[in-house]
């Protein structure tokens, strides 16, 4: 904000002594800030190019999963510390809390070979030790990811039928 306060304000200055022309007045705080925001629908926090939204309702995997598709959008991926950080932190600001939630991480297809639900690669991780583990219960493996997992608000594999909240993302326009 100082930054581009300072740049408004030397602008001011141009317009009213007219003397420093090479000072580009084609920007406003208020212009940036309205491009910022209007790549992202009413209820998206943008990020990156997307837009991902924390949904509080517990639902399974594949349930909130759908809920993400239904807004034109997937569970959400991570591609690096930052963005895992930047999601944390939408999930504390809604819920106050680190609450563990899923995101778009599957090996239902391949044991093992995790992939993003929204078809980006999967290169960063971030898992708890030990895990992925694949434990398998008489429901199955687990193959769907959450984050925030214990006191390292890690990475975790579970079941895929646990009804945790979620966090959706898509693409910015």
């Amino acid at each position: 904000y100082k930054i581009k306060t300072f740049k408004s304000l030397l602008c001011a200055v141009k317009i009213l002594a007219s003397r420093l022309p090479h000072i580009n007045c084609w920007f406003s705080a208020k212009s940036d800030l309205v491009k910022r925001s209007a790549r992202c629908s009413r209820g998206w926090t943008p990020l990156n190019g997307r837009c991902f939204r924390y949904i509080p309702r517990p639902m399974s995997w594949a349930k909130a999963e759908r809920n993400c598709v239904s807004m034109r959008g997937n569970l959400a991926s991570v591609h690096d510390i930052e963005e895992y950080h930047e999601i944390q932190r939408l999930i504390l600001t809604s819920s106050h809390e680190y609450k563990e939630t899923w995101i778009g991480g599957t090996d239902a297809q391949e044991y093992y070979h995790w992939f993003w639900s929204d078809g980006t690669h999967f290169h960063f991780t971030n898992w708890c030790s030990g895990e992925p583990s694949n434990s398998w219960n008489i429901y199955g493996r687990e193959h769907c990811l959450a984050i925030n997992h214990g006191q390292q608000k890690c990475w975790n594999d579970l079941h895929c039928y646990h009804r945790k909240p979620s966090v959706c993302a898509k693409k910015g326009y």
